[in-house]
């Protein structure tokens, strides 16, 4: 549910006032709104976007994946398979199957790109994901040139370039610049959104154009990708695939740029599944390890005390238990056979304790606050 401000315009310009007490769910958002065009209109022709104007985009272009992710954005406490429409599975595994090495490398050799091209994107108002596009345009190479002459980062043909801003000619071209080329990409998506309000058809209509993008709408009498990616050119169609893939391998993993789910079954994903992130587990303890859905607020200290079992021990079989379950989602809860039968045994215990500390916690807090 999102707690919606409300924006009118007055003077040319936009003034917020405060309306925390309205909330607004996701088929009451107005995407065909007045307002929301013409402050589209206003960031993309500003030398500097409004910071009010942007924050209301922010608020208004997450909308746009709702078609790939249940709750419009990507959540990195949750099991990717619990958020992602399930359409997006079969979709994109054969890419990652060919494809998952050279990302995972990249997704170590990249990181400083994508912090520059955040700070940018969140300047108009755009989802970070977004910096996705960059990598499977480029590689995140500002000298990419491809065969049809799109150069750069974000491979703009150079009439494209020229209505964004760009000098290309034979002394100059602001295409290999990042930053400008940045800033430029992040106007083009916002122009494309105007219109498409779906960041799916965005991506298919940057690869082909948006002309084809409206042919597939007429043809098939929908405005959800899901439903009219056939009527696609198939480059388009697998261009929107090579991001859903580049995002899952860029989001999900540990720190050293291994993805949690390494051992990730795709043909296995599902939309009550919520706890495939494997457990980093030798061969002798796959042998002898048990598992059972859990939910509610069990802690993971408070069960690795009560079954003797070492807390890192605890959280290899189980990463991220706590943050998952906060959110109310189900997980998959792996333990050795020994301590399993012991989980069974004192469950309830295990579970009123928890509760007893969460209770704790919150009453702390409180106290602090006094």
């Amino acid at each position: 549910m999102l707690l919606s401000p409300v924006f009118v315009m007055a003077n040319n310009d936009l003034n917020l006032q405060s309306a925390v007490d309205t909330a607004i769910g996701k088929g009451e958002i107005d995407t065909s709104s007045k307002i929301e065009n013409k402050v589209i209109d206003d960031v993309i022709v500003a030398a500097k976007p409004a910071k009010k104007k942007t924050e209301y985009l922010s608020e208004v272009t997450k909308f746009g994946f709702k078609d790939l992710f249940k709750n419009y954005s990507y959540n990195s406490s949750m099991p990717y398979a619990s958020q992602v429409n399930p359409y997006a599975e079969n979709y994109m595994q054969d890419y990652l199957k060919a494809h998952q090495n050279y990302l995972l490398n990249l997704r170590k050799t990249g990181k400083p790109y994508f912090n520059f091209i955040d700070g940018i994107l969140v300047q108009y108002g755009l989802p970070k994901e977004l910096k996705y596009l960059a990598v499977i345009e480029s590689d995140l190479k500002s000298n990419a040139l491809s065969v049809a002459g799109a150069r750069g980062p974000w491979q703009f043909m150079d009439y494209t370039a020229k209505q964004y801003g760009l000098k290309v000619n034979s002394n100059e071209d602001d295409r290999i610049d990042y930053f400008k080329s940045t800033n430029a990409a992040a106007k083009y998506l916002l122009y494309l959104y105007k219109d498409l309000k779906d960041w799916l058809l965005v991506i298919a209509a940057y690869n082909g154009g948006p002309g084809r993008v409206y042919t597939a709408i007429k043809k098939s009498g929908s405005r959800n990708f899901w439903e009219l990616q056939y009527y696609l050119p198939e480059e388009s169609r697998n261009h929107v695939k090579k991001f859903i893939a580049t995002h899952y391998i860029m989001e999900t993993g540990n720190k050293d740029g291994n993805p949690a789910d390494s051992r990730f079954n795709y043909s296995s994903l599902s939309d009550n599944d919520s706890g495939l992130i494997a457990a980093h587990l030798t061969a002798e303890e796959k042998k002898d390890v048990d598992s059972t859905q859990v939910s509610g607020r069990y802690i993971a200290e408070i069960i690795a005390k009560n079954l003797n079992m070492d807390l890192a021990d605890f959280n290899r079989y189980n990463p991220n238990f706590n943050n998952i379950l906060s959110t109310g989602a189900t997980y998959n809860l792996q333990l050795p056979a020994d301590k399993m039968k012991d989980f069974f045994d004192k469950k309830f215990d295990i579970l009123n304790q928890s509760v007893a500390q969460l209770l704790d916690n919150v009453n702390m807090k409180y106290k602090g606050k006094k």
